[in-house]
């Protein structure tokens, strides 16, 4: 007979099924990691994987999981944004699970990012180490009119804001400095809560290290990894 949660997965599946959900800001579906038969036993493990997620990340944010074994063992987390409460964190799960299986339908690995959350799975055991693949970029096309002081702040308020993440067990930091006269700016740092301190550090230093790669001298801007996020606006864009 079986089980209550064994149940609860297949139902999450079903659901997972008939989710057409928003469109993702960016998705990366590994091309060197192999694919596995739809119905088959990675597969098998791939939905009973995503349930687990599903039940475990909305309470705190994050859920890291593994299931199966040999060749159908799979590895995988999910990471909210650290704002976003648990309802939302559970919907943004949700539409991660379905928005993945749908866009690398039999890849043994890959990752698909939303605004709130970020979700990835593989057949290699990832945990712990720092993920660049799939590493993109978003930057707002207004530009500033004093490009060298501003990098100068962002750079001074993301910097600030990781020190306070990789020392924190949620590995999150939002903040918010003045620029001149009544302009703000607003950041957001996070890390996936399987690294370690020293490792989330890495990750942000070198994420802020390519801001000039992509949004010198513009409003807003972005970089988004598999293992660390950076966020810089000049609006306020997280949640009280």
């Amino acid at each position: 007979m079986p089980s209550s949660f064994t149940i609860h997965v297949l139902l999450f599946v079903l659901f997972v099924q008939m989710v057409t959900g928003a469109d993702p800001l960016y998705y990366f579906c590994s091309t060197t990691s192999g694919n596995f038969k739809p119905y088959g036993p990675y597969d098998q493990s791939l939905n009973k994987l995503l349930g687990n997620l599903y039940y475990q990340t909305p309470p705190n944010g994050f859920g890291m999981a593994s299931v199966g074994q040999y060749q159908a063992q799979t590895f995988g987390l999910s990471l909210c944004r650290g704002d976003v409460s648990a309802e939302d964190c559970k919907s943004c799960v949700v539409n991660a699970s379905a928005g993945i299986r749908e866009r690398c339908p039999n890849n043994k690995a890959a990752t698909i990012w939303y605004d709130e959350c970020l979700l990835k799975y593989s057949h290699s055991n990832f945990f712990g180490q720092l993920d660049d693949q799939g590493t993109f970029y978003m930057w707002n096309v207004n530009n500033v009119s004093d490009p060298v002081s501003f990098n100068l702040a962002t750079r001074r308020l993301l910097s600030g804001l990781s020190k306070t993440a990789y020392a924190d067990p949620k590995m999150y930091a939002a903040g918010v400095i003045d620029l001149q006269g009544s302009k703000k700016l607003y950041g957001l740092v996070q890390c996936t809560r399987d690294l370690s301190s020293s490792a989330c550090k890495t990750c942000l230093d070198d994420a802020i290290s390519n801001l000039p790669s992509c949004c010198d001298g513009q409003e807003g801007g972005r970089v988004v990894g598999g293992s660390c996020n950076i966020r810089y606006e000049t609006y306020s864009f997280v949640n009280a």
